[in-house]
């Protein structure tokens, strides 16, 4: 292109990420804006970019009528017979020429403002046609300030923000330093379109192992549900197509080094990996890990209750801190847990025995170690699915290897 004026727009759509056409228009808009600012007439403008000559030309648009009723927009059909000849007939358009140069320092100013103002819609609608569309996606990002304990950060030359509500509570950042967070979403604002980035959603550790795990990236191995509570734990549950293929042992890797991986990129979060069951009392069974269960049984199929009977020395194993491995159980199952110690177990059923002996109807119900309920699906359970699904989980807190 041998136009300056052309190379320019040409250079600045391809720094905006957007169509060359786009800043033409606004260029168009611009001059129509200041014209009309500056002759304050009621006539038709219109104005018409030329790539030949790089300037942007100015019409009065008329139209051809038998009859005039406004001289400002309408033009009889004998002038115009005058002006074009034959050829001019009624309900034709012509085009008057009118100078641009006039417009003067002001107008220029409206022009520029406009301008502006058009290139940074498009570049907005931009930024946001490309990024709503690779939501669950993860992303390399450099840190670059810290607003109000939220975190701006620069994609590329885009700039994200990464919540307060979405950073692990066990990391911490400083300016320049880069980072991987998941895209969750976009959102339109009076700024432009703001990309939400998150540390502690389930999806990052989803596509953490699809980065790290082959098996898991081909198919081979699927992820059937993930949960996490960011900066402690997370359970996955895990299901290999191939008889021959661990789906645990895959995902561990040699001396635990694709894990480790995993862990080391979420500042030492504790991964449970599980193998996932169609059978409820063998899913339930695993997702307790690292705690052995002696028995497990429903005890209400349709409210999804379970019971789960352990040993006393792994009682407290079981239940977790605060409660955390039988919540995250429950919620990578969708079961709700009851964990009772073995001695728990043995009164219950002595009760129940009392009460038969001696006639009573009212059969003890014995002490619980704890419950875990599946509760509400939020954002810290990611749903099970036939494929990998872009849930992850919390870790567990027991050791900072993964437990099988």
């Amino acid at each position: 292109m041998h136009n300056p004026l052309l190379q320019t727009i040409e250079a600045l759509a391809k720094e905006k990420g957007i169509e060359a056409e786009t800043i033409i228009t606004a260029i168009e808009d611009a001059v129509l804006t200041a014209s009309r600012k500056y002759y304050k007439t009621n006539e038709n403008l219109k104005t018409r970019f030329n790539p030949e000559t790089g300037q942007v030309d100015l019409f009065a648009i008329k139209h051809i009528v038998s009859a005039v009723e406004n001289p400002e927009t309408e033009i009889s059909l004998k002038e115009a017979q005058e002006l074009y000849g034959d050829e001019a007939e009624v309900d034709m358009e012509i085009e008057f020429p009118k100078r641009t140069d006039v417009l003067g320092r002001i107008a220029a100013q409206t022009a520029k403002q406009v301008i502006f103002q058009k290139v940074r819609e498009a570049e907005r609608e931009h930024v946001f046609a490309e990024y709503n569309d690779r939501i669950g996606e993860v992303v390399n990002s450099t840190v670059k300030r810290f607003e109000n304990g939220d975190l701006v950060v620069e994609i590329g030359r885009i700039e994200a923000v990464l919540p307060r509500k979405e950073q692990s509570r066990a990391e911490s950042y400083s300016p320049g330093e880069r980072i991987r967070a998941v895209i969750k979403g976009v959102n339109r604002g009076i700024k432009g379109a703001q990309i939400v980035l998150s540390r502690t959603d389930p999806a990052l550790l989803i596509k953490l192992f699809e980065q790290e795990v082959p098996e898991i990236y081909d198919g081979t191995v699927m992820i059937r549900g993930a949960v996490r509570e960011a900066g402690d734990r997370a359970k996955v549950a895990v299901y290999s197509r191939e008889r021959d293929v661990d789906p645990v042992g895959a995902c561990v890797g040699m001396k635990g080094t694709r894990v480790q991986a995993i862990i080391r990129e979420l500042r030492g979060e504790k991964i449970d990996i599980v193998e996932w069951s169609e059978d409820p009392v063998t899913f339930v069974t695993n997702a307790l890990s690292p705690a052995k269960a002696q028995h497990v049984s429903i005890v209400d199929d349709e409210e999804r209750i379970m019971e789960v009977v352990v040993e006393d020395s792994q009682l407290s194993l079981a239940i977790g801190k605060k409660g955390q491995n039988v919540r995250l159980a429950a919620k990578l199952t969708g079961w709700r847990i009851d964990i009772k110690s073995d001695e728990d177990k043995r009164r219950e059923v002595e009760a129940q025995f009392g009460a038969l002996e001696g006639g009573d109807t009212d059969t003890g119900t014995g002490e619980s170690g704890e419950s875990g309920e599946p509760g509400e699906p939020d954002a810290g359970a990611a749903p099970m699915a036939d494929g990998a699904d872009p849930g992850a989980a919390e870790p567990a807190a027991t050791t900072d290897d993964t437990n099988v």
